[in-house]
């Protein structure tokens, strides 16, 4: 065996490889007013992270749960570490870095739970992944089902961003409009599973999708030279991103790797804000969210408490920005980056931006500090609208040359 899994609650352990999703015994005590509990933990067996260690260069398949025998079939990683000069003069943090998951074949931080997923399936025996989506998860595992020949039923949202919607349709996924929210499609989603069967991606609720997400924490690690950084921005929603992210640092730990963890920021909007008030003040209740931001608008974080205990443990922080800040930080990074984001990845940009001082102070100003981007900005082009305008068409003539201000 690989693995086994731990409750992130009570602590019970399951032994077993086979398909679980949560704790049957804490997940009794779910009402839906509170972040759930019961989601699974994976720990890798002992001889998994001392064979990890023995080796001179590691890739996320050394740390994976079901490891890939053909990793060029949808390939997922390295994505670039951008050095933003003209951002760490303006922010005066020479050793910023930005990690591109806008890279991905899907465009998004995504296909790493979705390819971890389709991996569980195929070594399960299981055709048909279900899950919900506000959009970027939907595209990615769709995309992936493409790739490995795998059946996707989406659940999403109907005001979900066409853009999204339009890739899963595209990649040949089923799609589902739900006429309510994330949580509504979450739900729907889940119920399916119950009485169709199939193997259920949602995030956290799937452990093997933080499992997936934990890759670029190995990613880092190497293109770091073999370190970890002093402190990692993450946009938060669900509160899976963060969790696979400080998953694959503690990973690496345990392994002997690294002697500790990075300092893990949680960035969200006001508009969403329920694991900051978890962070801040232990509130696991639900919020209304209306942020722009549909990647990280939850109202009940289906990770929450995994993700609050984790950033706690890191001796991190929450920062929130407004989603004019967000959206603001969305030209600054295409104006003074050349990267184009969506709202989401934004989000952890502007929340650096608004913690500089803080963050100079608390890590030093010549800290290893990166942002997580985690999609692009062309899968959400209408947040644009009314921001940004074509210039009209000038005359095909040398004369109308004169008349351009530049």
């Amino acid at each position: 065996m690989r693995f086994h899994y731990r409750c992130s609650d009570c602590g019970r352990e399951y032994h077993t490889e086979g398909l679980m999703y949560q704790c049957p015994e804490c997940s009794k005590d779910n009402d839906g007013t509170h972040f759930p509990k019961g989601n699974l933990i994976v720990e890798l067996e002992e001889d998994v992270l001392r064979a990890a260690a023995a080796k001179s260069h590691v890739t996320p398949d050394d740390f994976y749960p079901y490891p890939s025998d053909d990793k060029d079939a949808y390939p997922v990683g390295v994505t670039p570490l951008m050095r933003p000069r003209r951002i760490q003069e303006r922010l005066s943090l020479p050793n910023l870095s930005f990690k591109l998951d806008t890279q991905l074949v899907s465009g998004s931080f995504k296909d790493r739970a979705s390819y971890e997923v389709a991996l569980q399936a195929k070594a399960l025996g299981e055709n048909r992944i279900v899950l919900a989506s506000t959009g970027n998860a939907g595209a990615a595992a769709s995309a992936v089902g493409a790739a490995m020949g795998l059946d996707i039923i989406l659940f999403v949202p109907a005001s979900a961003p066409i853009n999204k919607l339009m890739q899963s349709v595209l990649y040949g996924a089923k799609v589902v409009p739900v006429k309510g929210s994330y949580d509504d499609a979450f739900a729907l989603s889940i119920e399916y599973t119950k009485r169709h069967g199939g193997i259920n991606r949602n995030t956290a609720y799937n452990p093997m999708t933080i499992e997936g997400k934990k890759s670029i924490s190995i990613e880092l690690f190497e293109q770091m030279g073999r370190k970890a950084p002093d402190a990692i921005y993450v946009p938060v929603g669900d509160g899976c991103i963060i969790a696979g992210v400080a998953k694959g640092f503690s990973d690496l730990e345990k392994a002997g790797l690294i002697e500790r963890m990075p300092r893990l920021i949680a960035c969200q909007s006001e508009s969403s804000d329920a694991i900051t008030r978890a962070i801040r003040d232990d509130d696991t209740r639900a919020v209304h969210a209306t942020t722009r931001a549909d990647s990280i608008s939850v109202d009940l974080p289906a990770n929450g408490r995994m993700a609050a205990s984790y950033v706690k443990q890191s001796r991190g922080w929450a920062v929130t920005v407004s989603d004019e800040e967000i959206l603001s930080s969305q030209l600054t990074l295409t104006k003074l980056a050349g990267v184009l984001a969506e709202p989401a990845a934004a989000c952890a940009y502007a929340s650096l931006e608004k913690d500089r001082d803080h963050a100079a102070s608390e890590l030093g100003k010549d800290a290893e500090i990166v942002v997580l981007l985690t999609g692009t900005g062309f899968k959400d082009m209408k947040a644009f609208d009314g921001r940004v305008t074509i210039p009209p068409a000038i005359e095909n003539s040398a004369e109308a040359l004169e008349s351009l201000p530049f």
